[in-house]
């Protein structure tokens, strides 16, 4: 049981992007500086780590939710919502520069996943938000190697034996179904494509 809840928390959803946005700088040829990959990295891990943790806390302390993990749906609605916003204005903001445009696209894609996961809601699925967060990251390596023509064999590998450790993990902490883990790792590879076909 320990093992599951220590891959849970390694691989959590505000821990995975900034794992992806390390990979990205050390795999995939680009002209950024050391300082500027330091800036780049500090921006997402305030934008995806410190600040989905403080609205956690707030909404904690406030009693809006009743634990860190929101597990109901109803708890999860507003955090989603405001997930949805801050990673869209997230990659506005990227996408608007042009060196930046492959990670703008990332976090347009994780706007676009927790977009799918607000509207199955509506029918009563919880879908996985650890596997959404880690197929995104998949997705987006994919996507990468058509777009640079660029071999990530090893990443895409490791990350999908990744998927699996985590989806185990989280069906043995009863915390999601069997379709609810398979809905939250497609949603998540399939969203980087959606969204390089429209951009």
């Amino acid at each position: 049981m320990k093992f599951y809840k220590f891959i849970s928390v390694m691989l959590h959803p505000i821990v995975i992007p900034t794992i992806g946005i390390t990979l990205y700088f050390i795999l995939i040829q680009n002209s950024f500086s050391k300082n500027q990959k330091f800036a780049v990295l500090g921006l997402i891990f305030v934008t995806t780590y410190i600040v989905p943790l403080l609205i956690l806390i707030l909404f904690r302390r406030f009693k809006l939710i009743k634990s860190f993990k929101a597990e109901s749906i109803k708890e999860r609605k507003v955090p989603v919502a405001m997930m949805i916003v801050l990673f869209y204005l997230l990659g506005n903001t990227l996408y608007g520069i042009a060196n930046l445009r492959d990670l703008g696209m990332l976090f347009y894609a994780t706007s676009l996943g927790l977009v799918f996961i607000y509207i199955l809601f509506a029918f009563k699925i919880k879908t996985s938000i650890h596997l959404i967060s880690i197929g995104i990251t998949i997705g987006f390596f994919y996507v990468l190697s058509f777009m640079y023509q660029q071999n990530v064999t090893a990443v895409l590998i490791c990350g999908l034996l990744l998927s699996g450790i985590l989806a185990s993990a989280r069906l043995h902490l009863k915390a999601h179904t069997h379709k609810e883990v398979y809905l939250g790792f497609i949603l998540g590879f399939l969203s980087p494509s959606i969204v390089f076909y429209f951009l």
